[in-house]
């Protein structure tokens, strides 16, 4: 049974969140996932660094006009300083809820000391947790993992700094640092975790399927779920999880011609959303990811990429399902 949880004053009725991954839960992507069941979802991550508000990438990242309410937004840094005046820049741009970044294991962020290189440095930690949460006037949530070294892991100690620092909510990546993508997401340390806190936790890891949704929350005893990697090209995953852990029902994957109006929706919102150029060029990953597996799909996809425009690409697409649907 789905249960809902509070993030500061704001009630998430489904706590099927949407993991915030880089290049891909922009806008069109959490609408969508929101709309096919997910009860909420995270922003990709915007550096605190404020010279780079001016940047086009940025402003996408902080656009959530016409979003699905409550919006949480996700920022990285290492400089409490910074990292306030980043919050209040997607506060400022309609973010209702702060969410901060001590769990993406990219070398290009832990290079600069944030993300999950903050979690070798738990006085740090404190006080990025202390400041931004008096600095912010909005719920502040965290995202992090077991530890930064396999052995070491820490993740006890960051939620107890955590939650005496006022944190709203707290996802939990069963994975350290230098473990990355690689592994089995480990969650009996998010199980302590819950049984030492009482914010809401929300594990994350792996999760890529209704059984496996509900064995993990049994597991650990969560509040929430997030899926990230399984929802690339499979928004619909979330309405999966939802229906099986309210009833028990097994909802097949929607068939070639739901599938085929969902993706012409996502690319509509995609081009929509960032125009012309960047529109054609970032639909590239997420049409690859739904066509993959289906017939003739490496012959399709090698095609698609050489397309320029977004109106070669759309009618590429539809062509594609429509072959397959009425052949």
């Amino acid at each position: 049974m789905l249960k809902p949880l509070h993030i500061g004053p704001y009630r998430i009725e489904n706590p099927l969140f949407v993991a915030p991954m880089a290049g891909v839960t922009d806008k069109p992507f959490r609408i969508l996932c929101k709309s096919l069941g997910a009860g909420h979802a995270v922003s990709e991550m915007l550096a605190s660094n404020t010279a780079l508000y001016a940047r086009k990438k940025s402003l996408f990242r902080a656009d959530f006009d016409g979003e699905i309410t409550p919006i949480s937004a996700q920022i990285a840094g290492a400089d409490p300083a910074m990292m306030i005046e980043a919050s209040k820049f997607q506060l400022g741009k309609g973010a209702q809820i702060i969410d901060i970044n001590m769990g993406c294991p990219a070398k290009k962020v832990c290079k600069r000391l944030a993300g999950s290189a903050l979690l070798a440095d738990l006085d740090q930690v404190k006080r990025i947790l202390d400041e931004v949460v008096a600095g912010v006037d909005a719920p502040v949530t965290l995202k992090t993992r077991l530890g930064y070294e396999e052995g070491s892991e820490n993740i006890l100690k960051v939620a107890q700094i955590a939650e005496q620092a006022g944190i709203a909510a707290l996802a939990i990546h069963g994975r350290t640092r230098d473990q990355f993508y690689t592994g089995d997401a480990r969650y009996e340390l998010i199980r302590e975790v819950k049984q030492q806190v009482s914010m809401p936790i929300i594990v994350n890891g792996d999760i890529d399927s209704p059984q496996k949704a509900a064995e993990v929350l049994k597991l650990t005893g969560a509040d929430g779920i997030m899926v990230g990697r399984a929802a690339q090209g499979a928004p619909w995953i979330f309405g999966q999880i939802a229906a099986y852990l309210e009833s028990g029902e097994l909802v097949p994957d929607p068939d070639l011609a739901q599938m085929h109006q969902i993706l012409l929706g996502h690319l509509q919102a995609l081009y929509a959303h960032y125009g012309e150029y960047s529109g054609c060029r970032i639909a590239r990953k997420h049409i690859a990811w739904y066509t993959g597996g289906l017939p003739d799909s490496n012959r399709f996809r090698a095609a698609m990429y050489e397309l320029e425009t977004t109106a070669e690409q759309f009618q590429f697409v539809d062509e594609f399902f429509e072959g397959l649907t009425y052949a």
